[in-house]
């Protein structure tokens, strides 16, 4: 198939059991790769998540990699990604985002982050899994305010089991059933509006308070 990142997310089932049969035991590699960068890296904010791991469990149902396996792959890649997140806010802080108008950068998601962390505190870490943007700076934000790592670590987790094992399993058992399987192209779209909805509704608060003010 031709390179196209919108077919690939709209058909990502596809293309994962593409994956699976061109590199065999080499795909748990490859999501690692995956969710890694999302949650590790503050560059690549824009890599599929939430999707990623239902499709991913729907693809183990059929034998293409053993459940257990997976789940225990993709829930390490979050956490070393998010500590090593913290690593880099850590240690760099805001040095990253001092140019306003930095398109890798980009100081409008660290202050959404930010306002996240003022509203739901500590557990945003927690809570960050389920919002994509936020769940790849919410890390870094916590590193910059030096949060103890031991705290930042046990809401990681949390938030990792409650992540990877709900919407792997979520896939594993409800991602082939035959009316999913059909519409997965919708089920992947509303997977990612819902999990997008809390940053528009923050966003419109945020647009509210201001003309307000």
């Amino acid at each position: 198939m031709e390179f196209n990142p919108i077919d690939i997310f709209l058909h990502l089932d596809i293309y994962l059991a593409q994956l699976v049969q061109n590199y065999g035991v080499w795909i748990y590699a490859i999501l690692f790769a995956v969710i890694f960068c999302e949650t590790g890296l503050i560059v690549t904010p824009f890599l599929p998540g939430d999707s990623l791991l239902f499709v991913a469990g729907a693809v183990a149902a059929l034998g293409g990699m053993d459940p257990w396996l997976l789940a225990a792959t993709l829930a390490s890649a979050a956490i070393l990604g998010d500590s090593t997140n913290y690593l880099i806010g850590r240690t760099l802080g805001e040095k990253l985002f001092k140019n306003p108008n930095s398109k890798i950068f980009r100081r409008d998601y660290l202050e959404r982050t930010h306002a996240f962390y003022d509203k739901h505190g500590g557990k945003t870490v927690t809570l960050a899994r389920f919002i994509p943007i936020v769940r790849t700076f919410a890390p870094f934000v916590a590193g910059v305010g030096k949060m103890p790592y031991s705290r930042f670590i046990a809401f990681s987790i949390l938030g990792t089991i409650l992540w990877v094992g709900g919407l792997v399993t979520l896939g594993y058992f409800f991602g082939n059933v035959e009316f999913i399987k059909k519409n997965l192209s919708v089920m992947v779209i509303g997977i990612v509006a819902i999990s997008f909805l809390p940053v528009f509704m923050e966003f419109i608060r945020h647009k509210m308070n201001k003309a307000q003010a």
